[in-house]
C-alpha cells in the first residue's frame, strides 16, 4: 500500500480473496491476528505495533477502511465548529464564513480523495458536519431543511470527493504531477488495440479490471478513471486548470442538486 498525493494506491492483484461475511465488509480482518502485539526491535529502536498510522495527515488502518481518518476528521472539524459557534453573535456573517472555510472546510477537504468508493454510512458523518456548518452560517434551526442552504455554493460530500479526484487526474494528464502518479493512468487512445474505436478520439481513461470491489475499485487507477470518464467531453477538454475547476464545480453542482 502506498500513499500518492493524498490517494491510497493499493496493488489489488496481490490481495488475497476475502471470505464473505454477514456484516459490513472489512478488508483484512482475517489476518489481523498476524499483526504482532508486542514491540518489535528494529535496529536499535523499539517499534510498538499500532492499529492505525498517520501519513501526510491521513490516518490509515490495517483494513484500509479509512474509519480512523473519517472519525478524526469529524472530531477535529466539530471541535473547530463549536469554537466558531461560541462567537457567532460577535462576528458578522461574512467573517464567520471565512472562519468556517479556513478552519472547518479546509480540514474536511484535506485528503478527501482517499475516501472515494467508501460506503454511504461512512460518508454520512461528513455530510452531517457539512449540514451543521451550513445551518450555523445562516442561523437556521437544527431540523430545518438544509438543501436550500447548501445550494448557495457548496457541493455535497460525495461530489467534493469526486472534485478532488478529478482535479488530480487533470493535473496528471497535463504533466502537473510527478511521473510515478501520472503513470498509473492510461488513455484509451494510447492503446493500439483500441485505436479504431470512437473512444480513441476522446480523453477516456482505461479502467483496470479488479477482483475485489471493496479494495480494487478504490485504488487510484480505477477510481480516478471512473470519475474522469463520467465527466462530459466539454469539461475534460478544457485548456487550463483554473477553467477546468470552475466548469467541473458547475457540473458536479448540477449533479448534487438536479
Amino acid at each position: 500500500m502506498k500513499l500518492h498525493c493524498g490517494c491510497v494506491v493499493i496493488d489489488s492483484s496481490s490481495t488475497p480473496p476475502r471470505r464473505k461475511s454477514s456484516g459490513a465488509p472489512r478488508v483484512g480482518d482475517s489476518r489481523r491476528h498476524q499483526i504482532p502485539q508486542a514491540p518489535v526491535l528494529v535496529g536499535e529502536d523499539l517499534i510498538t505495533p499500532a492499529a492505525s498510522v498517520r501519513d501526510l495527515g491521513i490516518y490509515l488502518d490495517s483494513n484500509t477502511s479509512m474509519r480512523p481518518h473519517v472519525s478524526k476528521t469529524v472530531l477535529n472539524c466539530f471541535a473547530a465548529f463549536r469554537r466558531i459557534r461560541s462567537i457567532r453573535c460577535c462576528v458578522p456573517r461574512q467573517a464567520m464564513l471565512s472562519l468556517i472555510v479556513s478552519l472547518v472546510l479546509s480540514r474536511l477537504d484535506y485528503g478527501s480523495a482517499t475516501l472515494v468508493g467508501l460506503p454511504a454510512y461512512q460518508i454520512d458523518p461528513l455530510q452531517s458536519l457539512l449540514n451543521a456548518v451550513a445551518r450555523l452560517v445562516y442561523s437556521s434551526r437544527r431540523y430545518d431543511h438544509v438543501t436550500p442552504l447548501l445550494k448557495l455554493h457548496w457541493l455535497r460530500m460525495s461530489q467534493r470527493i469526486d472534485y478532488k479526484l478529478a482535479v488530480l487526474v487533470y493535473r496528471c494528464l497535463n504533466g502537473l504531477t510527478p511521473s510515478y502518479l501520472a503513470n498509473d493512468l492510461q488513455c484509451v487512445a494510447d492503446l493500439d488495440a483500441r485505436v479504431c474505436l470512437r473512444s480513441a478520439s476522446t480523453s477516456t481513461l482505461l479502467v483496470p479490471v479488479t477482483r475485489l470491489s471493496t479494495v480494487g475499485d478504490r485504488t487510484f487507477p480505477v477510481a480516478a478513471a471512473r470519475v474522469w470518464n463520467s465527466l462530459p467531453a466539454d469539461v475534460t477538454s478544457l485548456p487550463s486548470l483554473s477553467t477546468f475547476k470552475r466548469r467541473l464545480k458547475t457540473e458536479l453542482f448540477v449533479r448534487s442538486y438536479p
